[in-house]
């Protein structure tokens, strides 16, 4: 990990002061530096994976780490992320074939488990070393030195999330993450160490950051074993947390269950990324979080931020339907199907160029997500800019509906229907119809159970053929690990009628 130099100043300067807490479990500076080199000169001791054939330059030992958010996860990861070890960061709440074919793929020196999720009994089947994290195989006596600190090498293998698609493989550089952790202190203004709370699960981007960007600026980092929104809030209230990192349906969980108790004045800032804020998301901040600064930003797993914005409690505020302007360090570009720059207020995809991207793909690289040409990096969003430089994204071209002849993009159609009064969250897909080619379905949360209400609000802000036929009403979205709404889920139970979702009529 790029911070190991970080770490031990904060172990000598304030080793009392709590580095994690998750729930009720606590690791001080001190504590976490030591055993992270205890566990270091353990792994160093381990014997090579037999059955490794990734090819990892500079890497002797690969740790695969399928823990969720375990107390024991950020000891583990520094020890794992030292020179000249790598990491590997696997999600244990994914299907048990998805983890299998992972584990296999990656063939680790050692794998480190929680009694959560099939990780453990894989990894034994396949011959993998199996560490059980809280069992402490290492000796906390050899603490001798200091951890490797030198910011260069493969440090992160990370698998971008889905709900149908197998997960790829990338893999980043300690360089990569020193200079966005660097550039980030100052745009987040970390430099008094705010504590911080990230709910999500650590096995994912937002979260592993958000945790590595806490321990580097020396400040506390909560989080929760299992996600429960009432929990958070308490936490939130309890420990006074100053930061709050999370996707909007966390922050919309958290408004909901605290919405009768008294507001949350310590909170100074909350950045939201995995999804785009919408103004009803807005306004229950503003609420609840009287004192916040709103920041959102735009990025992703490959290629790291992208955008960042101001919303509410800057000098000069963001329209709500923009993501924000190009992260210090990184231009964007909107490009047509041949990268040719379209220039402003015209839709294509959006093209970067930024010192953060990953190195690529160790499997999963099938050319049509992540990609570098000539033109930058993309991921395949379309968006784009304005006179400003604000982005605004209009969403994955894979994600694109044909209905009548006409592209629309499910990003503009939530994002007018989530601006619709007593409408909480909203997803929006095509199904196939003889006439259409396509008809737009769409599936809201909240109090509005209308489709007359939904069908006007959307007449209001989108052309005609963009207005959703179909309206559904849903009680509780399926959710991934990361926070995110399972789509997929949603998709099946309209088209089952399972009784996950309810069809509205006018």
């Amino acid at each position: 990990m790029p911070i190991h130099a970080q770490l031990s100043r904060h172990a000598t300067e304030r080793p009392d002061k709590p580095a994690l807490v998750i729930d009720d479990r606590v690791l001080t500076y001190g504590e976490l530096y030591s055993r992270a080199k205890a566990i270091y000169g353990f792994l160093q001791a381990l014997p090579y994976s037999k059955c490794r054939t990734l090819e990892l330059p500079g890497v002797e030992k690969l740790a695969a780490l399928s823990l969720g958010n375990h107390i024991g996860f950020a000891e583990y990861f520094v020890a794992a992320t030292a020179l000249p070890n790598a990491c590997a960061v696997i999600d244990p709440m994914m299907p048990p074939e998805r983890v299998e074919r992972i584990i296999e793929r990656l063939a680790p020196d050692v794998l480190v488990v929680d009694d959560i999720g099939p990780s453990a009994e894989i990894g034994r089947r396949l011959g993998i070393s199996v560490i059980t994290a809280g069992a402490e195989p290492f000796d906390l006596a050899e603490t001798e030195g200091e951890l490797p600190s030198e910011a260069e090498g493969i440090f992160l293998i990370g698998f971008t999330s889905g709900t149908t698609a197998e997960p790829k493989a990338y893999y980043r550089s300690r360089e990569q993450w020193r200079r966005s952790l660097d550039r980030g202190r100052l745009v987040f203004e970390l430099k008094d160490a705010p504590s911080t709370l990230c709910p999500g699960a650590l096995a994912h981007g937002l979260a592993l950051y958000a945790l590595v960007e806490a321990l580097d600026a020396g400040g506390t980092f909560h989080s929760v074993r299992k996600w429960h929104a009432e929990a958070v809030a308490r936490t939130l209230s309890a420990e006074k947390i100053e930061r709050l990192v999370a996707v909007p349906t966390h922050v919309a969980g958290i408004a909901r269950a605290w919405a009768a108790k008294p507001a949350l004045t310590s909170l100074r800032d909350i950045l939201s990324a995995g999804a785009k804020l919408d103004v009803n998301g807005v306004e229950s901040m503003r609420r609840l979080f009287p004192g916040a600064r709103i920041r959102e930003y735009y990025g992703a797993s490959e290629i790291g931020f992208m955008t960042v914005s101001t919303l509410v409690g800057g000098a000069a505020g963001f329209p709500i339907d923009r993501v924000g302007q190009a992260y210090p360090g990184v231009e964007i570009s909107i490009r047509d199907p041949d990268e040719k720059d379209v220039g402003t207020d015209v839709p294509g995809t959006i093209f970067v160029r930024s010192d953060l991207i990953a190195d690529g793909y160790l499997w999963g690289d099938d050319g049509q997500a992540f990609r570098v040409t000539e033109a930058g990096a993309t991921v395949g969003d379309l968006g784009e800019l304005d006179d400003n430089g604000m982005l605004r994204v209009i969403g994955r071209a894979g994600g694109m509906m044909i209905s009548g002849g006409n592209n629309v993009y499910p990003a503009e159609v939530e994002s007018a229907l989530k601006a619709c009064p007593g409408v909480e969250d909203a997803v929006v897909f095509g199904l196939p119809d003889a006439y259409y080619g396509q008809r737009i379905v769409a599936v809201v949360s909240g109090e509005t159970m209308d489709a007359k209400i939904l069908a006007d609000h959307c007449a209001d802000r989108l052309v005609r053929y963009k207005i959703p036929r179909q309206f559904y009403h849903i009680g509780s979205w399926p959710m991934t690990t990361s926070g995110k709404i399972a789509r997929g889920q949603v998709e099946a139970a309209v088209i089952s009628g399972d009784g996950l979702v309810l069809r509205l009529s006018a």
